[in-house]
């Protein structure tokens, strides 16, 4: 999928979750605020707030009124509890396949 088909709060989730998985953001680690962020990524603060919504959502982040918005202590965890998932259906995805093309090589050489 190229950039331009992403939305920006997407791009902005994406690139949180980079930095938990990558350990630029590890946890405890406040993120900057609603106005830097949409700075940062020329965009609008509601967009910021629906992708800090969706972080929240996927227990990646949690907020405090007045403090900010942190990592939570399992965001790293969770990020590579998804990658597992997404390589193991991946994997059995392959090997559904395989399957497949071994039946269909075995039919045409009868």
């Amino acid at each position: 999928m190229s950039n331009e088909a992403v939305q920006p709060y997407q791009r902005i989730v994406q690139d949180v979750r980079d930095k938990i998985r990558t350990g630029r953001l590890t946890a405890g680690t406040k993120l900057p605020s609603t106005r830097e962020l949409a700075d940062e990524y020329d965009v609008a603060p509601g967009t910021v707030q629906r992708a800090l919504a969706e972080l929240r959502t996927a227990g990646l982040i949690y907020s405090h009124q007045g403090r900010g918005s942190f990592v939570t202590e399992t965001a790293s965890e969770s990020i590579q509890d998804a990658t597992a998932r997404a390589l193991a259906e991946l994997q059995d995805q392959v090997q559904s396949l395989a399957a497949r093309l071994d039946r269909i090589e075995k039919g045409c050489d009868d």
